[in-house]
Order: structure tokens, then C-alpha cells, then sequence
């Protein structure tokens, strides 16, 4: 059976047919970070930058994670921006990041198969 997801900061249920769309609003009212929070206790975060997105998914608190990157990405680029919920505005190299498109992508795929979508480019940080 495949977990059920909350967005952590409201606990609103998330699913596959709804996420694409919830995550587009936040971004759109300016929250560019969401967590969200599986009857497993796994977490998967996104923090966007309206362009771009870090894709994070622990399997429990203090996991490394792994998270979704881009290889077609110059490796010397970084962009700014991401905006985290406590004010705090990081910047990423674009090779650790995927546009947000592909960023949804995954997520939704997450959200129905309980993993990243097998041609998703992903790195293991455990």
C-alpha cells in the first residue's frame, strides 16, 4: 500500500491528483517551501525558487535523504532564491536541483508509487 501525505505546516492531505496543483499555489502566494509528511514517517521536501526545485525525500528524522538532480545542468552554475518557511533564502548549484516541471513530475510520482520515477536522475546522500 502506498503511504498517504500531509503538508506539514496545515496538515492538508496530499495526493497524487491534487499535489501538482497545491504545490503550483503555494509557490504562486510565495511559500517556495513545502514539507510534506507520510503515514510512514518519511518527509519530502520542495524548495523552489519559482524556476527551479530541490527535491528531498527522508525515510525518517536524521536520514541523509536522497534527493532528485539535473545532469544536464552546468556544474559551475548555482541559482538563489529559495526562500525556506523561517525567512532564511538559500542558493544551490543547478546540478543538485531539477526545473520545476520535473520537480512536480517526481513528486506526483512519489506520491503514487511510494518512489521517484525510475528515469529521474537521483543521488543516495545515506
Amino acid at each position: 500500500m502506498v503511504d498517504s501525505w500531509v503538508f506539514v505546516d496545515g496538515a492538508l492531505p496530499a495526493s497524487a491528483d491534487t499535489v501538482t496543483e497545491a504545490l503550483r499555489a503555494r509557490i504562486a502566494e510565495g511559500a517556495l517551501e513545502s514539507v510534506l509528511e507520510s503515514s510512514a514517517g518519511r518527509t519530502l521536501f520542495v524548495v523552489s525558487n519559482t524556476e527551479r526545485a530541490l527535491v528531498m525525500l527522508l525515510d525518517r528524522p536524521g536520514d541523509p535523504g536522497e534527493h532528485a538532480t539535473d545532469p544536464r545542468a552546468d556544474s559551475a552554475d548555482w541559482s538563489d532564491g529559495y526562500v525556506l518557511a523561517n525567512g532564511q533564502e538559500d542558493e544551490y548549484p543547478d546540478a543538485e536541483t531539477v526545473p520545476l516541471a520535473e520537480a512536480l513530475r517526481i513528486v506526483r510520482h512519489i506520491l503514487t508509487t511510494g518512489r521517484p520515477p525510475s528515469d529521474a536522475s537521483w543521488t543516495i546522500d545515506r
